[in-house]
């Protein structure tokens, strides 16, 4: 099995292999152009995206800058993927993102690891676990999503969290490491905020 193979079956590999370095040049220069747009240039962004990601939805809207060290060439987005500023997407496998699916600012989504034994480390050998984020989450600012993570369809995930092990569908996590607080329950219906009432007349 090659570097290049190794990328995506969980075993230690060597990503400084030439052939794997080459072709991740040619993704970060089309990331380089993503992130030099001009705000008005919607259409030509989207364009990009579509380039440059494994798949992409209709409606999806990345804000620059945007960082990946693939430039998105394995991710996987829905459907109206909304993400605010300075996302990071450490793609070097494969990152899969639902429709819906809302994320904050300065979130990073890591699917790359090191070994702990120091003297792998200092060879630089590396692995990938590949990460899934469900449909219709909302990803708080600041929050770090390690490798081999899933988070549950309709969950959401509070600013500054750490998230270490599987989140599951429909419930509020927060904290470091990222644990479950509760239940998306019949409240979520009332309140959209605190004691702010959902006036759905108005909506």
């Amino acid at each position: 099995m090659t570097d290049k193979e190794k990328m995506h079956s969980g075993n230690l590999y060597l990503p400084g292999n030439e052939e794997i370095m080459a072709e991740q040049l040619q993704c970060l220069e089309k990331l380089y152009d993503f992130n030099q747009t001009r705000p008005h240039e919607q259409m030509k962004r989207e364009e990009m995206l579509k380039k440059m990601f494994a798949e992409i939805g209709d409606g999806c809207y990345i804000e620059p800058p945007f960082h990946a060290n693939w430039g998105g060439k394995h991710c996987h987005f829905g459907k109206c993927v909304y993400a605010n500023f300075n996302l990071t997407l450490v793609d070097d496998t494969h990152i899969y993102v639902g429709d819906y699916t809302m994320i904050g600012p300065n979130v990073t989504v890591a699917t790359a690891g090191h070994p702990i034994l120091p003297s792998l480390r200092e060879k630089q050998y590396q692995y990938n676990a590949p990460v899934r984020i469900g449909k219709n989450c909302w990803i708080g600012a600041g929050v770090i999503i390690v490798p081999g993570v899933t988070v549950g369809d309709n969950s959401v995930i509070g600013a500054g969290s750490v998230v270490t092990k599987d989140i599951p569908p429909n419930v509020v996590a927060v904290g470091n490491p990222c644990r479950v607080l509760r239940e998306i329950g019949d409240r979520d219906k009332e309140y959209y905020f605190k004691n702010r009432k959902i006036d759905y007349g108005n909506l």
